[in-house]
């Protein structure tokens, strides 16, 4: 009985051993974001380990093993970003990156300037990972050499150039297009042209602009720090992406670069609000779900386009689901369902809601495609475009163009996406490729974090490509080098041969008529 004991003892105490203690940063406001970290967090919860999760959004019930650091002046900071989100839609893409990159700045010093995450920082905790959300942050991945842990990166979107640069993921811009373009990959050769053209303006912003200032936070809040600022941005162990490839393009990644998209969905439907389940039922010819997302609020929108979608709604014969956030909405047809919020999975889930309405962000069009939803695409900022794009080359959407939005033209699109019914079969077809997976998205990301985290910081799975400036990465040197050989040969070798030769035949035609003369 005492041997027995003993041996429950030891390998309760082995399992014990076992759990890791993780730092979770997640540094923006926006609720999307904070779903797919907090998705990440429980999951390492359920998998025996410890986490600190560092957000705007501390837990309303507590769960052992989550610890919460509640950083409230990030809301200060990025308030008014979301609030200009509506307007950005009027913005050239190139002002939009630059608005992003000066988000980022005010994002990372808030977060640092937090009282709670200073007297956080001053805290002597230690974690075996540092899993730090990628948005425009680059500054806060130097809390893995404070805290003397391998960093994890964690990008709630896809894999944009500040991403792809912490572990040398490749990205050919011929089939690559940029995010926040609305291009597919089987791009035009003048798409291509914009692509690279984007990319190196991104290029030259990313170099000259957006890293020197994210050093100087860097250098700022980090003075104790030994690792140079682009050392470190480029040292990252692991980065979780949250795209998959069922859900976009196909394109290479390093072997440390994961996709888990979709890891926040966990499969667990819940019964409707008997309101709204009865509002669907009822609903003779099927329903429509409307969300413009937890950042963009539709009582926002301008009174002129208010009235447009109203318009178009009341022409529908199906029954619609709109999130609207004020209680009264003038001129509201009878066959609308307005409330603040709405449970979107269960409702996606339903058997008689037939389309979405989306403005095609990363969460939601993940959503729409795992219950096999079709989705008219209202694209609004960031990766939205370059999500309708792919929904519209796939064939299970139809974007289109906020600004020009009317009423004719989207009712039409609705009436066009519930009555042809290849939309729907398409995106169940892409419902049962996304499902058909070996692990679940948040089981996969689960084991990778382990994984780096048991091989301390998995050095073997970097590439070289960490470790290149671009220059070197593009073979930029190489290219100058051999064009300018081949220059030398074409061009300046052929010149240099016809100026030898006509010089000696200069000089033999002056010899001649130097003994002309003499004669």
């Amino acid at each position: 009985m005492r041997i027995f004991t003993l041996i429950l003892g030891l390998l309760c105490s082995l399992g014990y051993s076992s759990g890791y203690n993780y730092l979770m940063v997640l540094n923006s406001a926006g609720r999307s974001h904070f779903n797919v970290g907090h998705a990440l967090a429980k999951g390492l919860v359920k998998a025996g380990h410890d986490i600190t999760v560092v957000s705007v959004y501390p837990l309303k019930k507590p769960i052992p093993g989550y610890t919460d650091v509640n950083v409230p002046n990030i809301f200060n900071v990025m308030g008014g970003d979301i609030a200009a989100l509506w307007s950005s839609i009027q913005k050239p893409v190139t002002q939009k990156l630059i608005d992003h990159y000066q988000m980022g700045f005010r994002i990372t010093r808030g977060l640092f300037e937090d009282p709670n995450f200073q007297d956080f920082l001053k805290s002597n905790q230690s974690f075996d990972a540092i899993i730090c959300e990628t948005f425009y942050n680059d500054a806060h991945y130097g809390l893995a050499e404070h805290f003397n842990a391998p960093l994890i990166g964690l990008s709630t979107g896809g894999g944009v150039t500040f991403i792809t640069d912490m572990v040398g993921s490749p990205a050919p811009a011929s089939f690559v297009p940029h995010i926040m373009l609305p291009f597919n990959d089987h791009m035009s050769l003048y798409e291509r042209l914009l692509n690279v053209a984007f990319l190196g303006y991104e290029r030259l912003l990313l170099d000259y602009y957006y890293l020197p200032n994210q050093e100087k936070l860097y250098k700022e809040f980090f003075p104790g720090n030994k690792r140079c600022f682009y050392e470190m941005r480029r040292n990252a162990s692991l980065v979780l992406i949250n795209q998959h490839v069922s859900l976009s393009f196909p394109r290479p990644y390093t072997p440390n670069m994961i996709e888990v998209g979709g890891m926040h969905i966990d499969g667990k439907l819940s019964p409707l609000p008997e309101k709204i389940e009865r509002f669907i039922n009822e609903s003779e010819h099927g329903a429509i779900y409307f969300s413009m997302g937890s950042n963009l609020k539709s009582k926002d929108l301008p009174p002129a386009k208010v009235q447009e979608i109203l318009r178009a709604l009341g022409g529908l014969k199906q029954r619609v689901l709109w999130k609207f956030e004020l209680d009264n909405l003038p001129n509201k047809p009878e066959n609308v369902y307005i409330s603040d919020w709405f449970p979107q999975t269960d409702i996606l889930a339903h058997p008689k809601v037939l389309a979405f309405v989306t403005h095609g962000g990363m969460l939601s069009t993940t959503e729409s495609i795992y219950h096999g939803k079709p989705v008219v695409g209202l694209p609004i900022f960031s990766d939205q475009f370059f999500n309708m794009a792919h929904a519209v080359q796939t064939g299970y959407g139809i974007m289109l163009d906020f600004k020009t939005l009317n009423a004719a033209d989207f009712q039409k699109a609705i009436e066009r996406i519930t009555s042809e019914l290849s939309y729907t079969k398409v995106v169940q077809g892409m419902s049962l490729r996304y499902r058909d997976q070996q692990q679940t998205p948040l089981e996969n990301a689960v084991y990778w974090v382990e994984h780096v985290t048991r091989h301390q910081g998995a050095a073997y799975l970097q590439s070289a490509a960490q470790r290149l400036n671009w220059w070197q990465y593009h073979n930029v040197d190489v290219l100058l080098i051999i064009f300018g050989v081949a220059f030398l040969l074409v061009i300046a070798l052929p010149f240099t041969i016809f100026k030898l030769l006509k010089n000696k035949l200069s000089i033999g035609e002056r010899t001649k008529s130097t003994k002309v003369k003499r004669n």
